[in-house]
């Protein structure tokens, strides 16, 4: 077997916080609890969830641009979880990350050259390969080399987010982490995006790790598709799979919820009772039970594992 381009293992992400007179109570929010997956050389694989699930943390870990409390991140076969701030800004060159607000990512008092051009001073480009490389990058987005001159607010947010392509391009990475590139956009200018970052998929041999919220999109860009449930994933497959037959009692409302372009066909919603617990203080044994339609008193005190039903389908419950 080869070895994937990234392995994560049982990692969590506790934030502490204070509590009571003089903040001498402390708790912590659980927003990654225990995550294990694989990705791939080449493969894209889409993570969805409600706000709040820990999607983005987990973007974040595999960036380093948090630590993390429990477990280990491994990128080509070596652990980048124990790695000092040098290292990481070394290993950082073969991944990069694409942000979801492209008016809030990009420094509005810096022209387009120059945000392109940070990363390739930071990783010791000289001068020159650096221009060249700043206009080769904006025509391979879609912009033209002049746009190299300009600033962040005199572009639409579509033409942003390219430039913050060109950016998380810039270095040659290996591992994009697009952290919801799309939803800030509309959406006729998604589908050109996504589009785009197919068409890079395919010339420049990236990877993805794609996160998002809407299932259509995750459908449209991914192979392999993880549910993300109050800091857990509760279900792993290929994306036909998943999409054909759910197993987890979440994925099942959430693929219900996806809006059907035939008004002829009709599609038992499963509406969820509740909201989603704190992270803070989740349920005990399976987290979901508290607003799970079948949930059981065994659901309630032991907790599933994330463990195979069939060839690559993972699914974290008691009742399949």
């Amino acid at each position: 077997m080869t070895t994937p381009l990234v392995e994560v293992k049982n990692v969590k992400k506790y934030f502490p916080v204070k509590k009571g007179i003089l903040g001498r109570k402390k708790t912590f929010v659980k927003a990654v609890d225990d995550v294990s997956f694989m990705i791939n050389k080449g493969e894209t694989l889409g993570l969805v969830g409600e706000s709040g699930c820990g999607k983005s943390t987990t973007g974040r870990l595999l960036m380093s641009l948090l630590n993390v409390t429990e477990g280990q991140i491994y990128f080509e076969g070596n652990e980048i979880t124990s790695l000092n701030d040098n290292q990481i800004r070394k290993a950082r060159k073969d991944f990069q990350m694409i942000f979801q607000d492209p008016y809030a990512s990009l420094n509005p008092r810096m022209m387009v050259k120059d945000i392109i051009n940070e990363p390739l001073i930071v990783h010791g480009y000289n001068q020159k390969d650096r221009m060249n490389r700043v206009k080769e990058l904006l025509e391979v987005v879609g912009l033209n080399a002049f746009h190299a001159d300009r600033y962040p607010h005199q572009f639409s947010g579509g033409q942003r987010q390219r430039i913050g392509i060109a950016r998380a391009l810039a270095v040659n990475p290996k591992l994009i982490i697009a952290d919801e590139p799309v939803s800030a956009l509309d959406v006729s200018i998604q589908s050109q995006i996504l589009n785009l970052l197919k068409d890079l998929q395919k010339k420049f041999d990236l990877t993805y790790l794609f996160i998002a919220h809407d299932l259509s999109v995750v459908e449209h860009i991914s192979d392999r598709v993880g549910v993300m449930y109050l800091g857990k994933i509760v279900e792993l497959a290929d994306k036909k799979t998943l999409y054909k037959d759910p197993q987890h009692p979440y994925t099942k409302s959430l693929l219900s919820a996806v809006p059907v372009p035939d008004p002829k066909l009709k599609r038992d919603r499963i509406i969820l009772k509740g909201d989603i617990p704190s992270p803070s203080n989740p349920p005990s044994g399976c987290t979901f039970h508290t607003r799970c339609p079948l949930a059981t008193e065994f659901c309630k005190q032991e907790e599933p594992k994330l463990r195979q039903t069939s060839d690559g389908h993972y699914v974290s419950c008691h009742l399949v």
